[in-house]
């Protein structure tokens, strides 16, 4: 694997660290968090128009760039580092990834196209519970005629309020854990569905919780072999695991950077505290943590890019289960770790309004349960080791 940036990535980084510096700066974000559909629909617009991000791993084909997983793992760390609110981690990082691997060719130019423009923006739904294993998805589906028969409650729906495609898993009655799941591209206006926006500790990122009651689909909306879904769900967790990692990432980077900062212009016995010799050790075991991060980030990325190109090296794809979550486990801990570190570092106004280290403490709080805490993966972890051994 090549861990250095090509000339083309490096591109993509500094244009979006430029351009997100400008359009989602603490100003910006708050006032988009407090607002209806929790993000700006014209900033929106401009990333799908100007920037094409939606776009960035969607093959050439189905009107998108064609490019990889690891240029959206770049694009979500500036996000994570700027606190971007919008529906492009749902969409691009958890939908979009439900298609590629799900769904037919004719499914693919059915919806693709429209998220690559920005027209639609999607979700995956299919928690009923408050995990995220196989077990938890507990929405039942039944076979009705030519087409199907949903009901249940489906939680911690990111940006669920207000997304047009939902990709939902349901299950058939009497089945449990990994057997009898099937996965829908359903119209999310569709009848039988209702959706309730939830309040959330972290106001930059929206839930919802939606409940199906009586929804019936087409067989058209059928991603994949009915009650066979499971390995393709399984699949497109782990890969919304690398992309949340790296949105923690940069977060981590930020508040590591606005501590430094804070540090560097207050004044305590009449020099900066940022001379202060215990501070540097705090700022550096943060800068530390980052950079392992980071590492884990971009290796979990560069084996995503081999499990979505159709011809990737297998070898390297069947590693996929354990880089997704060790780097979901180290970078919940890295941002949650340095988020927590900047509210000492900044002293008394660390958690006031005014400061913005409390929103990335937030953040890092509620997407270190999003997708299951650091613990819950290092039990994976163990779990895929042990599995290899004879």
């Amino acid at each position: 694997m090549e861990f250095a940036f090509s000339d083309e990535q490096e591109m993509i980084r500094a244009s979006a660290e430029g351009f997100l510096a400008d359009v989602s700066d603490s100003a910006a974000v708050r006032a988009a968090m407090v607002s209806e559909r929790g993000f700006d629909e014209a900033l929106w617009q401009r990333l799908c128009q100007e920037m094409y991000w939606p776009a960035i791993h969607i093959p050439e084909t189905y009107g998108g760039l064609g490019l990889g997983f690891v240029e959206l793992t770049i694009l979500l760390e500036q996000m994570g580092r700027r606190l971007l609110c919008s529906p492009f981690f749902a969409t691009a990082g958890m939908a979009t990834p439900a298609l590629l691997l799900a769904a037919d060719d004719e499914q693919k130019q059915r919806w693709l196209p429209s998220i690559a423009e920005g027209s639609v923006t999607a979700t995956l739904a299919f928690s009923s519970a408050n995990g995220w294993s196989a077990d938890d998805v507990q929405a039942t589906v039944v076979a009705e005629g030519d087409g199907f028969i949903l009901n249940g409650t489906l939680k911690h729906v990111l940006d669920g309020h207000g997304a047009d495609l939902l990709i939902i898993a349901a299950r058939q009655p009497g089945t449990t854990g990994e057997k009898g799941i099937s996965l829908f591209a359903v119209n999310a206006a569709s009848a039988g569905i209702t959706r309730q926006m939830l309040p959330t500790m972290d106001q930059t990122r929206r839930q919802a919780r939606i409940q199906l009651k009586g929804l019936y689909l087409e067989a058209d909306a059928l991603l994949g072999e009915f009650g066979r879904g499971w390995p393709h769900l399984e699949r497109v967790l782990q890969l919304a695991c690398i992309g949340l990692a790296a949105e923690q990432t940069g977060g981590a980077q930020q508040v590591l950077d606005l501590s430094v900062a804070y540090m560097q212009e207050r004044q305590q016995f009449g020099r900066p505290i940022a001379s202060f010799q215990a501070l540097k050790h705090r700022a550096a075991d943060m800068m530390l943590q980052v950079e392992c991060a980071r590492s884990a980030s971009y290796y979990a990325a560069c084996v995503a890019q081999e499990v979505l190109d159709p011809q990737g090296d297998p070898q390297v794809a069947a590693q996929l289960p354990l880089a997704a979550a060790l780097a979901k486990a180290q970078c919940s801990e890295t941002y949650f770790h340095c988020a927590s570190e900047s509210i000492q570092l900044h002293g008394g106004v660390g958690f006031t309004w005014e400061y913005d280290p409390h929103l990335y403490f937030k953040r890092a709080r509620a997407s270190e349960s999003f997708l299951g805490l650091p613990a819950w993966h290092r039990e994976r972890i163990a779990s895929v080791i042990l599995g290899e051994q004879p």
